[in-house]
């Protein structure tokens, strides 16, 4: 039987088998955020896509996971973002001049212009506010229209970094001219203040940074909770791991795959190398990239000697004035990037996990590094090289505009911004199910368009079945439809095949995009098949209904859904403190105002009276006795008498008089698009007097299209009334201009200045004849208003 393959960044090729270390449990270690700044769409990206693999592992290959994931509290984007926070707060404190504040400004801007947008300077000529934009222009109007700095091929990461920074100094530029330098200048302030005191901040107290640090791990929680991420199992922090950081770079040195240089520790990868290990596994073809390596070193590196080789990367770094620092045998310091995962991944994982995972960015050198450090810490000389991780995933970038989404370009839409203003929770997932987690995603219109008609193609589907049944009584058909007793044929078979195809997907590396098409190719099958077999048996289709619901659920597109998701639909929920009576409350007392309402019309209806008797508290009460918290189970004694009460209502309608036709007409529009919508429920009216079908719809949705409605027809109603009004204008101006005389038509036009008996223009202003072309022209005007004049001296309007 085919077995779940991954794509293992630590082979290359197709997707490979599955093999946990343990059977049946899945070791995995996934790198968290460094949390200096709001969270965006590209960590959605990258943690949707690991929970929607960790669901798929637990919840539909039943595997037993123990997941891990860090938080990098302290390294040097944060301790450069702290720092200069806090230098431009003591700078603000200051007592300063207008004159000196905008000195110190244009000193900053010139600064920043200097290290960030050098094209902006020329050798010899001044430079600052006043002739700014015409630099800009300059030097940088071909991005600033979208194009490179090259003038070749398509924009990235670096036009996206010229157009953040220009964006700082335009921002300046306006301040400083404004004299309003705070906050305008912030951004070109804060590296500027940097340069001059950051060896004068005092990091003894080390509140500055975990002020900053814990606030944004707090807003990081809060976004993934909003986007039914699953909380780790276990979460690490840098910095309550130093004294073991400390003790597994002393361990690397023994073994003499690191040495200490200047107060630093550098892991040597000549001499792990020479012991028979391989380093850069995952990216050996990055192994020399220098750029890369100095990223990797972090910004806060230069100036730190004494590295042997020039790939050699800090295990610990010496700290220098201003910086955090823990004290270690080599002296104060703090830990390297790399060494973090490695050191809090073993201590709860142990010498070897299963999976290991994080954005692709972080192959190299992040990873590789992991991998050289954590290999050489349990490498036992003589025996071969260790294996740390058996599994590397790596999730695909998000990109917009062509570069990669990051904090560091400011070139992102934060996940609060992005769910309060484009997406839900639920169609966030859904774009990104669409495309493969190894696989780039570029953020598109027509993929939104996709995943909003997948996301509406399953509500309808849901909703129309959960109708479909209500309708015809049935309430646990799945239950009662024994699926083994015949061989499939019609709806049966073409689940039967979904199943196959959907297992097939997930087994070869996840692919989600697969299986999200064979969920929708199973809802438009369904759909037409139901269209041409009016006899189909319903429970088929609650099978089908079911099963795509489990599917909705083991990806998380149900945040009200738990394991093993074996409902009907999108799960509702009632609060746990909310016993039944209260949740039915709302639907019952609008069937009684309904009740009440009808009773007190005088209609011809022989039919509305035992209607009205009926009584749905039995029905309601034996729903409760049965342990059910489902509100819409709770609901539907009181929904069917309202909608058995309006359906009857309008088939007696046509025999009533026409006052009670009217009342009948707003009665029933009331219930339907104001008692019902507002409590999320819709009766779908059918013809030649069929039952309405009561259908759940979450109730801001039909708000939303009730309020969309109305302001289409107000718009429609305003239209008329201009063009109403527009109407009767012409007509008043046309009845105003057939007043006039024919022989005074053209007597006051300033282009002429001498007339005939009949008023017809014989001279031009300048005394030349006026043309015959023209002549032509005006004598048609001429007749015409003559004819009109005429009209009315008939009619005795004049």
């Amino acid at each position: 039987m085919e077995s779940l393959k991954l794509q293992n960044s630590l082979k290359s090729g197709p997707p490979v088998p599955f093999v946990p270390i343990q059977p049946g449990k899945v070791s995995w270690y996934a790198c968290g955020p460094t949390v200096y700044d709001k969270s965006h769409l590209g960590h959605a990206r990258n943690y949707v896509s690991t929970d929607i693999i960790r669901r798929i592992m637990m919840h539909y290959f039943n595997f037993d996971v123990n997941f891990v994931m860090n938080i990098t509290d302290i390294d040097d984007k944060i301790i450069i973002k702290a720092r200069r926070q806090r230098l431009l707060e003591l700078e603000k404190e200051k007592k300063y001049t207008p004159e000196e504040l905008k000195q110190l400004a244009l000193s900053a801007f010139q600064s920043y212009a200097k290290s960030s947008l050098p094209l902006l300077l020329q050798e010899g000529q001044p430079f600052d506010h006043t002739n700014y934009i015409e630099r800009r222009d300059a030097a940088y109007g071909r991005v600033l229209s979208g194009g490179t700095i090259s003038g070749e091929g398509k924009p990235g990461d670096d036009e996206a970094k010229v157009k953040m920074h220009i964006s700082n100094m335009d921002a300046a530029a306006t301040a400083i001219q404004n004299g309003d330098i705070f906050p305008g200048a912030d951004e070109i302030m804060l590296p500027f203040l940097d340069s001059k005191y950051k060896e004068t901040i005092d990091t003894t107290d080390q509140t500055m940074f975990t002020d900053l640090t814990q606030s944004m791990e707090a807003l990081f929680t809060a976004d993934m909770n909003a986007l039914n991420v699953l909380p780790p199992d276990h979460i690490t922090r840098v910095t309550e791991y130093v004294p073991q950081i400390v003790k597994f770079v002393e361990g690397i040195v023994d073994k003499g795959f690191a040495y200490e240089a200047e107060g630093s520790v550098y892991f040597d990868i000549t001499a792990f190398e020479k012991a028979g290990n391989t380093y850069a596994r995952l990216r050996p073809e990055n192994r020399n990239d220098q750029s890369l390596q100095e990223e990797g070193e972090g910004s806060l590196s230069k100036g730190l000697g004494g590295k042997r080789g020039a790939g050699d990367f800090a295990l610990w770094k010496k700290s220098k004035a201003g910086e955090p620092f823990w004290p270690s045998k080599w002296g104060d310091g703090r830990p390297g990037w790399h060494i973090e995962c490695s050191v809090m991944a073993s201590d709860i994982l142990g010498s070897q996990m299963d999976i290991h995972s994080g954005g692709i960015d972080l192959a190299f050198p992040h990873h590789d590094n992991e991998l050289a450090q954590s290999e050489a810490f349990y490498c036992e000389h003589g025996k071969g090289e260790h294996t740390w991780v058996n599994y590397f995933l790596h999730m695909g970038h998000l990109s917009i505009s062509g570069s990669k989404m990051s904090k560091s370009l400011k070139n992102f839409q934060t996940i609060q911004d992005a769910l309060e203003t484009t997406y839900t929770p639920r169609s966030m997932r859904i774009v990104f199910l669409m495309g493969k987690w190894n696989d780039g995603v570029e953020i598109s219109p027509d993929m939104r368009a996709q995943a909003d008609n997948w996301e509406t193609t399953v509500n309808n589907f849901f909703t129309n079945t959960k109708s479909w049944l209500l309708e015809a009584g049935i309430t646990n058909g799945v239950e009662s439809l024994s699926l083994d007793d015949k061989a499939p044929q019609g709806l049966l078979a073409e689940l039967a095949q979904a199943k196959q195809e959907v297992d097939a997907a997930l087994k070869n590396s996840i692919d989600t995009p697969r299986a999200m098409l064979v969920i929708l190719k199973l809802i438009t099958t369904t759909n037409i098949f139901l269209r041409d077999n009016k006899d189909t048996d319903l429970r088929e289709v609650e099978a089908i209904a079911r099963w795509i619901t489990k599917l909705v659920g083991i990806f998380g597109l149900d945040a009200n859904a738990t394991a093993p998701y074996d409902g009907l639909g999108w799960a509702s929920v009632i609060a746990a403190d909310v016993d039944p009576d209260t949740a039915a409350r709302p639907y019952k007392d609008v069937f009684e105002n309904v009740k009440a309402e009808v009773g007190g019309l005088t209609l011809a209806s022989e039919n509305m009276p035992s209607l009205l008797a009926k009584d749905p508290n039995p029905e309601f009460e034996s729903v409760k006795q049965a342990g059910t918290r489902d509100p819409e189970q709770l609901a539907l004694p009181y929904l069917r008498g309202v909608s058995q009460i309006r359906d009857e209502l309008r088939r007696v309608l046509s025999a009533q008089s026409p006052e009670t036709k009217q009342a009948i007409l707003k009665l029933t529009d009331r219930i339907r698009d104001h008692d019902l919508t507002n409590l999320g429920v819709y009766l779908d009216d059918r013809p030649d007097n069929q039952p309405s079908l009561i259908k759940f719809v979450p109730a801001a949705e039909l708000i939303a299209a009730r309020e969309e409605k109305a302001a289409r027809e107000a718009e429609k109603a305003r239209k008329k009334e201009e063009a109403r009004i527009a109407r009767e204008k012409a007509a008043k101006e046309a009845l105003e201009k057939a007043r006039v005389p024919p022989e005074e038509l053209f007597k006051s036009d300033e282009r002429y200045s001498a007339w005939d008996e009949q008023g017809m223009p014989t001279k031009m202003k300048d005394g030349s004849e006026v043309p015959k072309s023209q002549l032509k022209s005006l004598k048609k005007l001429w007749d015409k208003q003559k004819k009109a004049y005429d009209d009315l001296k008939a009619k005795g309007q004049l």
